[in-house]
């Protein structure tokens, strides 16, 4: 590999195979949220990993599903929109001998694609070792993959492995970023969505689909302290009443774990004040949608 490589990645698979968790530790930093329910991610998140031989540009895209409303539709369009855009595709699945309707229904979308594609067998860590072979079988039969790579997301296991054979498919290229840029993301869409992973983690589970996370301010006082403040949707009554919690104690759960990762990525104090408004059906009006930065 002579020259220096750059190019575009995407991540795609079902919701909650580990994508944003895989994304995460290739930049060595938490920039996309990460949570045990599906669908946590909603918009096409940008990455960037910077080394002496390339640069890639990751695109973290909402999980493939079958849509039940709205936002639904458009997280999957988004998804399925990125696979044309990119220079290799990274198809994560977790490590099982059965192919079921969701993986199906993406491997019709991956054929539709010329693509590199490269297979990556997530979450190895939860498997025998020899066991893999039989689930690398499998898959085989279904794809002509360009690589199958065994990773461990969560442990980092082999991910070096994984990003030489990205490296591979890029075209030769300039650094379309500087090497300390880790996002393209505004901070104020970052810090949204770590109010939103804090609230997906503390909440039961019929609420966190139903929550959108809007920053309503974010000032820097001179000194360094960053006022911001943001209102946490939802689509019920009694969802607001959850998400508050007895005298406050489930909202001042969420912002205080929230504040404490915002503070660290942006290395400044921060005094987070959250509220909580009620919207119904947010996720099937065209106009909340658009608001709410999913367009």
């Amino acid at each position: 590999m002579s020259g220096f490589h750059s190019g575009f990645a995407a991540l795609t698979g079902r919701p909650n195979v580990g994508k944003s968790t895989l994304m995460n530790q290739l930049i060595g930093q938490k920039i996309a949220i990460t949570s045990d329910k599906p669908q946590t991610t909603r918009n096409r998140i940008q990455t960037v990993y910077t080394d002496e031989e390339a640069q890639v540009i990751f695109l973290d895209t909402p999980g493939i599903h079958k849509a039940k409303n709205r936002l639904g539709e458009y997280m999957v369009n988004v998804a399925e929109s990125t696979l044309q855009e990119v220079d290799v595709i990274l198809w994560l699945v977790e490590p099982t001998a059965f192919i079921g309707a969701g993986e199906q229904h993406i491997l019709q979308c991956l054929k539709k694609v010329k693509t590199p594609v490269v297979l990556v067998i997530n979450k190895v860590d939860t498997v025998k070792k020899e066991e893999i072979l039989r689930f690398i079988d499998v898959y085989r039969r279904e794809y002509e993959f360009s690589d199958i790579v065994p990773v461990s997301a969560l442990k980092g296991a082999n991910t070096d492995e994984l990003l030489r054979v990205i490296k591979k498919y890029l075209p030769q290229g300039p650094r379309y970023y500087d090497e300390d840029t880790v996002t393209d993301q505004p901070m104020r869409q970052i810090a949204a969505e770590l109010i939103r992973e804090k609230a997906l983690r503390c909440l039961k589970d019929e609420i966190p689909h139903g929550i959108a996370v809007l920053i309503d301010s974010m000032k820097e006082r001179p000194g360094g302290l960053c006022d911001i403040e943001a209102t946490i949707v939802c689509e019920r009554d009694s969802h607001k009443g959850i998400i508050i919690g007895k005298k406050g104690s489930m909202l001042k759960k969420i912002g205080s774990a929230a504040r404490y990762e915002i503070e660290a990525l942006m290395g400044t104090q921060v005094n987070l004040k959250l509220w909580v408004k009620v919207r119904k059906e947010w996720r099937d009006s065209e106009l909340y949608l658009k608001n709410y930065g999913y367009e």
